[in-house]
């Protein structure tokens, strides 16, 4: 019989689960299924916003948005616009219901649990297709499925299962890193629209002050022609800054920390062209950039959506 069996709402960043299905069938295909819900939560981060897999009898599917996935297992011949309308139900649903503030503040699994009222309504009508008043919508969903499919996971891509790796472990690592560069970052906080505005400030200030250098290069040959250099090396770790709060690369939090010592290093060596309070604001623009693109996290992303 072709059915939705369950469903869970889930965090994208660490894999937290906030909601799901109360009553869900105790089978040993199921049981299993649900083995594979827990290694896809701890992957969402690395996969696409929309995504299937497909495991014997059995197929889990799942959209991300906003930093939270919807995922779902329904049997294998359970058409799929069925599938991704349930899932767009339930998504535009959570959101309305609870705010980002509090999915990305929770602590505990499962805090939302109330929400598995609204699953198991919408799972009843979506298991009888004829009582669905969403048939206008379907036609809209076909299409967004046949224009942007489903990313199909394969079972390697999991990595490894019940504590035994994968034999495609390393395709799999290969695979991450390419699907890590159409990773897209959780939408912008007004602390992280600040923290780019005063970072592209810092570049600007440290790039006049590297022509009025050059300037006095040219015109005295005793100045020290480093501290161009310094200016310089300021504004392009500015610009970067930039770059890693807007864009999703591989190594980023690393890069952002690597980059926050280079606005340090050359702060110091502009000890004598500065006041302290010009190094205070320099130094501590850089420190609030680089934790905003620490708190800034990759979410799913498909590799032809594009913002």
């Amino acid at each position: 019989m072709s059915m939705i069996l369950s469903a869970s709402v889930i965090r994208v960043r660490d894999g937290l689960p906030l909601s799901a299905s109360t009553d869900y069938e105790q089978g040993t295909g199921v049981q299993e299924c649900r083995k594979y819900f827990k290694m896809l939560s701890k992957k969402l981060a690395q996969l696409p916003d929309r995504c299937t897999l497909k495991t014997g009898h059995y197929n889990i599917n799942f959209i991300s948005s906003l930093g939270v996935s919807y995922m779902m297992l329904c049997t294998e011949n359970y058409p799929n616009v069925l599938a991704f309308s349930f899932l767009d139900e339930l998504q535009k649903e959570f959101i309305t219901t609870y705010n980002m503030m509090k999915t990305n503040t929770a602590v505990r699994p499962y805090c939302f649990i109330e929400f598995d009222n609204f699953i198991q309504r919408t799972k009843q009508r979506y298991n009888n297709p004829r009582s669905l008043s969403t048939k206008i919508n379907l036609s809209d969903m076909q299409m967004e499925i046949k224009l942007r499919p489903p990313y199909q996971i394969s079972m390697c891509e999991l990595g490894s299962a019940n504590g035994v790796t994968s034999a495609f472990s390393v395709d799999y690592k290969g695979a991450g890193k390419i699907s890590s560069a159409h990773l897209r970052l959780e939408p912008a906080t007004l602390s992280g629209i600040v923290a780019f505005i005063l970072s592209l400030l810092c570049g600007a200030l440290n790039l006049i002050r590297g022509f009025h250098a050059i300037e006095s290069v040219l015109q005295s040959d005793g100045e020290d022609f480093n501290y161009v250099v310094a200016f310089f090396l300021g504004t392009a770790a500015c610009l970067y800054q930039c770059y890693l709060l807007v864009y999703y690369t591989s190594w980023r939090n690393v890069k952002s920390f690597l980059t926050f010592g280079l606005i340090c290093l050359c702060n110091m060596y502009l000890y004598e062209l500065r006041n302290l309070w010009q190094l205070f604001f320099h130094v501590t623009v850089g420190a609030f950039v680089t934790l905003q693109i620490w708190l800034r996290q990759a979410q799913g992303k498909a590799p032809d959506y594009d913002v």
